[in-house]
């Protein structure tokens, strides 16, 4: 067991007394409660529709494929998708599953989001999509990003998993996209055992959304739909199929929980972002590492350090000292993602060098943040990077 972890409950009797009152009902498939949810949560990010799902994962696998099925389809097979190179697996599989061809562009060291001048000359006559991932909390510059696209013919859509809360110039991140994703899972800004969501002010993808959901059926459909028309027969309807969808809905007892901890959510961010303040007056101008420089507001999932190319520490001896004060950490995401095995499956292109990403690969750790004070800790991470001991 370490003393500073990555993350901790957010949980109380409230959610065990939502668990408890859906047991009581004897509703467990999605229900009323997920209903309440989507709808409260999109009330939250100021957003027209959400569609809960199993995780986030799911969430970005529904959302790139719903781009596949408008009735003037805004993907097909082949079309070049810009990503960046360091974010988690699922930002990239569905892409992949999709029959898309992914292009990496390398990352800023300061803020871990798009080199925004490499994003810039990655894009082509080719380039249909931009997946834009809020790293760690911090948003992207999406006034920067907005003016490379203007007037071009690319989708912008966030992966906001680990950013759930964060806001550039006062609008949530999410939903500067076309869609949004978000991940409720345990790790995250607020939990749901697990979960995910995705946000969209476009109403034909909200109910491609839901057919894809659950079997690619109609039956969560309106009758008045822009998909395929209903008829009143609920017999045929039951079971018929009009797109190739899957089984990602998520359990009820999620909705329930979702509905207390979105509550809790904003005391949540705010305690995160006290918890930044003081890691960053720690951290400030360190001649061993550099930390996430904010855009906008971060929601703060966690911090992030990498060791500075004229620094004299090596991440083993680094994490070494971690280890023995009981601290636990993590890589940044998943570092410069080209270099796992699971590329050779990819149709992929790599924009010039990922100098920084490789940087961040080899030398860049992250440790926890919580939604409670933990400047204890903080000060003592102070102390053991610094060469303090424990």
């Amino acid at each position: 067991m370490k003393d500073y972890i990555l993350a901790s409950s957010t949980w109380d009797k409230e959610e065990l007394d939502a668990i408890a009152e859906v047991i009581k009902n004897n509703t467990f498939t999605m229900g009323k409660k997920v209903a309440q949810f989507e709808k409260d949560f999109a009330n939250f990010v100021g957003s027209k529709y959400t569609v809960m799902t199993s995780s986030g994962s799911t969430a970005n696998l529904i959302a790139v494929a719903s781009l596949f099925y408008t009735k003037k389809p805004k993907l097909k097979r082949g079309d070049e998708v810009i990503v960046p190179a360091v974010s988690w697996s699922t930002t990239y599989y569905p892409l992949y599953q999709y029959g898309l061809k992914l292009k990496f562009v390398d990352i800023n060291l300061n803020t871990l989001n798009y080199d925004l001048s490499a994003l810039k000359g990655a894009i082509s006559d080719k380039t249909k999509m931009i997946m834009c991932v809020n790293l760690l909390g911090n948003p992207n510059d999406f006034n920067e990003i907005n003016a490379i696209i203007k007037n071009k013919d690319i989708i912008l859509l966030e992966d906001n998993c680990e950013s759930m809360g964060a806001s550039f110039e006062g609008k949530q991140t999410g939903t500067f996209g076309i869609m949004g994703t978000f991940s409720s899972f345990f790790s995250h800004h607020m939990a749901t055992m697990e979960g995910g969501l995705v946000v969209t002010n476009d109403e034909e993808l909200y109910q491609i959304l839901l057919c894809l959901r659950a079997h690619g059926w109609t039956r969560n459909l309106p009758k008045d739909n822009l998909i395929s028309k209903k008829s009143d027969d609920c017999f045929s309807e039951s079971f018929r199929f009009i797109l190739p969808g899957y089984n990602v809905r998520p359990v009820e007892m999620s909705g329930a929980i979702g509905i207390k901890q979105l509550i809790k959510l904003p005391k949540f961010i705010e305690e995160r972002r006290k918890n930044a303040k003081l890691f960053c007056e720690l951290f400030k101008d360190n001649k061993n590492f550099l930390i996430q420089e904010e855009i906008g507001k971060s929601s703060w999932f966690g911090f992030s350090f990498i060791i500075k190319k004229d620094s004299k520490l090596n991440r083993k001896e680094v994490l070494k000292r971690l280890e023995e004060a009981r601290i636990e950490y993590r890589p940044i995401v998943a570092g410069d993602f080209t270099q796992n095995e699971v590329m050779k499956f990819f149709d992929y292109e790599i924009y010039k060098d990922l100098k920084n990403a490789k940087i961040l690969h080899t030398n860049g750790f992250f440790v926890g943040n919580h939604q409670v004070d933990i400047s204890k800790h903080l000060n003592k991470l102070a102390k053991v990077l610094n060469g303090g001991g424990g």
